[in-house]
């Protein structure tokens, strides 16, 4: 497979003026869905991970190996440029070389490392940041597992909502100094952390969580921010639609009764069983 049209075309939107929101995706059939709905960039969260490879919640149970294999089946589906939160790195600044060695193969076009304390140590009751020179030294080793130029590297930072603004901005320039190609904040809330961050910062931003004072894209493009997550409810609609056709099913409804049910035409488009019937035709008649 080759990567670098879709890289390139995330590194755009990096350099651009607009702010977008990314489809959220965890599998080839609702990574083809957000392209052809017309999403520039999937998001891929260790979050969404866990609970669609494992059935897990987030705690860091998933592995790297997993959460690769499966970055490159939602890859290998279609063309869409993604973004994938790559957790704290799977281990210390060797494992996160090795974190970005294996998702740029697996076709990623960015992935943010996080300075979180993870997985969550014994008896620690809330969750807690490694200290700045480890953090510093995790986007380090990112940087030199990358073998692509074209691969975008974010450092990835809660520290809004963990130890506070001052402690964010200053991680925020201290990641900028290492070298990653743009900033991932977690938890802000308000324009006016915001405003702060962008004026001490000269990367471009991406956000993490929804906030009802940060939804304005122009305002956020106006603050560099580039990519605005909204959250992962396309995972959550998609268990709701089996829990509960399975449990119609269970409970005596008819097959032909069934509501919210794919029609047949979405269903040969989102398999692009158009391609497999003419390679059929090409290749075995």
């Amino acid at each position: 497979m080759h990567w670098i049209d879709r890289r390139k075309r995330f590194r755009a939107l990096l350099a651009g003026q607009r702010c977008v929101h990314p489809g959220s995706v965890y599998d080839a059939i609702s990574a083809r869905i957000a392209e052809d709905l017309g999403f520039e960039v999937g998001m891929f969260a260790g979050s969404v991970a866990s609970m669609a490879v494992l059935g897990a919640p987030d705690l860091i149970v998933l592995t790297l190996s997993e959460f690769a294999a499966q970055a490159y089946r939602i890859n290998r589906a279609g063309n869409l440029s993604l973004l994938v939160d790559a957790d704290h790195g799977y281990g210390n600044a060797l494992s996160v070389k090795r974190t970005v060695e294996e998702l740029e193969t697996a076709g990623v076009c960015a992935l943010s490392i996080e300075d979180t304390e993870l997985p969550q140590p014994f008896g620690a009751a809330k969750p807690r940041l490694v200290s700045l020179a480890e953090g510093v030294g995790k986007m380090k080793a990112a940087l030199a597992g990358r073998q692509d130029p074209a691969l975008c590297i974010a450092g990835r930072t809660s520290a809004v909502q963990i130890t506070g603004l001052d402690d964010a901005i200053a991680r925020g320039k201290a990641y900028e100094q290492a070298g990653v190609d743009a900033l991932f904040f977690v938890g802000v809330r308000t324009r006016t952390e915001l405003d702060a961050i962008s004026s001490a910062t000269t990367l471009p931003l991406i956000l993490g969580g929804a906030s009802p004072e940060l939804t304005d894209l122009s305002y956020l493009a106006s603050r560099r921010v580039r990519v605005a997550l909204q959250g992962h409810q396309p995972f959550a609609a998609a268990v709701k639609a089996v829990h509960d056709t399975l449990k119609a099913l269970r409970e005596g409804t008819p097959p032909g009764k069934l509501t919210g049910i794919a029609d047949a035409e979405l269903m040969k488009r989102v398999t692009r069983e158009g391609d497999y019937t003419r390679w059929t035709k090409d290749f075995l008649s």
